[in-house]
């Protein structure tokens, strides 16, 4: 009898000890090559017993079908605005968790130093996804090289435009690819990922940038709909947003990462 017991108290130690030790992982897709804040992240949710996996992705459509597919349990690399669009383009059940920050999108130039200075009949190249590319005309029009027709919501192509007084062309392609044109066009509109991995300071080094507070372009960390009320998940949002990230994305990116932590409701959520 004594045996038995003492079998039963060590199997429930074994036990007790596996679970104290037990970590829950959270794997994270992003898009770039980027893992600063992510970095700190994981280091604070393993304070918190969650390992965090950074997934890395080198486009803007793999991160999602990763998602809904369950390959990874969250992504952040993408605005509301792309989102949004995404998921009604492909029918997926994704739903955001948490706003993360702004990073602005930028006009370069490696011939001119600001909008006014490109020639007429010049090309622009632009990101070819659909609210990239609606996104890249707005600033376009910010910048005063084009007028769009009115109550323009972001989404849409180059027949949007209404007014093209230097009559530029614009040459579509996929968003990874606008840096590597720079030589063979007057400009082109970079997405803020892209531009960092390319060697660019998003604000010292374009030519135009856009507003950085504009609602529809806040970033987002997104999971499946099943999942949006996950503890571990809501913890690891939680972590993003506390006072220590921001200071890092302060700190690391100068501005051209601006932390922006607002309720969902803001977002159109």
């Amino acid at each position: 009898m004594k045996r038995i017991g003492l079998l039963l108290f060590i199997s429930l130690a074994v036990i007790t000890s596996a679970c104290s030790n037990d970590e829950s992982t959270v794997s994270v897709g992003i898009s770039g090559s980027d893992t600063t804040i992510w970095d700190f992240i994981a280091e604070k949710a393993k304070e918190e017993g969650i390992n965090v996996e950074i997934v890395k992705f080198s486009d803007y459509v793999q991160p999602n079908l990763a998602l809904a597919e369950g390959e990874i349990d969250a992504n952040a690399f993408q605005t509301v605005s792309y989102f949004d669009s995404f998921i009604k383009e492909h029918d997926l059940d994704l739903v955001p968790i948490a706003t993360t920050v702004i990073a602005p999108m930028g006009l370069y130039s490696d011939k001119y130093d600001s909008p006014e200075e490109i020639p007429e009949g010049s090309s622009i190249a632009l990101p070819k996804e659909a609210t990239n590319m609606g996104r890249a005309l707005l600033l376009l029009q910010s910048a005063g090289l084009i007028k769009l027709e009115e109550n323009f919501d972001g989404n849409g192509s180059v027949d949007k435009i209404v007014e093209n007084p230097k009559n530029l062309k614009f040459e579509t392609l996929v968003a990874a690819q606008t840096p590597r044109v720079l030589p063979d066009v007057a400009a082109s509109i970079i997405n803020n990922g892209i531009a960092v991995d390319a060697g660019f300071s998003p604000l010292g080094d374009s030519i135009f940038h856009e507003n950085e507070t504009a609602t529809p372009y806040i970033n987002i960390i997104a999971v499946q709909e099943k999942n949006k009320d996950d503890k571990t998940l809501q913890k690891l949002a939680d972590i993003y947003q506390s006072e220590e990230v921001k200071e890092l994305i302060q700190k690391e990116y100068d501005g051209n990462q601006i932390p922006t932590f607002v309720p969902l409701s803001n977002i159109g959520w």
